[in-house]
């Protein structure tokens, strides 16, 4: 049953943050991904005290899985953000 509920809260929460990104306006998309990486950080954090609280070997499993998509998402948010950076960089001749 606390599998399930835990199902239901990511589905509800993927379908808030996909609604409130959705209606950002296009010119407070880099500093805004510039502050959800930090956000992302914690969740980093929070899932590797997942992994250390784990019990199970499945739990381990998948509180791994989240160290790594929640790392991934960190570091493609900074990437993208230095790309949007650039662009509004001067070039030098």
């Amino acid at each position: 049953m606390n599998g399930w509920i835990m199902i239901g809260i990511l589905c509800l929460s993927t379908l808030v943050g996909y609604k409130l990104l959705r209606e950002v306006p296009s010119l407070l998309h880099t500093p805004l991904m510039s502050g959800m990486n930090a956000l992302s950080g914690i969740t980093v954090l929070g899932a590797l005290v997942a992994v250390g609280r784990a019990a199970a070997t499945g739990s381990r499993t998948m509180a791994a899985a989240a160290v790594i998509l929640a790392a991934v998402n960190v570091v493609g948010g900074f990437v993208v953000t230095g790309r949007m950076l650039r662009l509004f960089s001067r070039k030098e001749e």
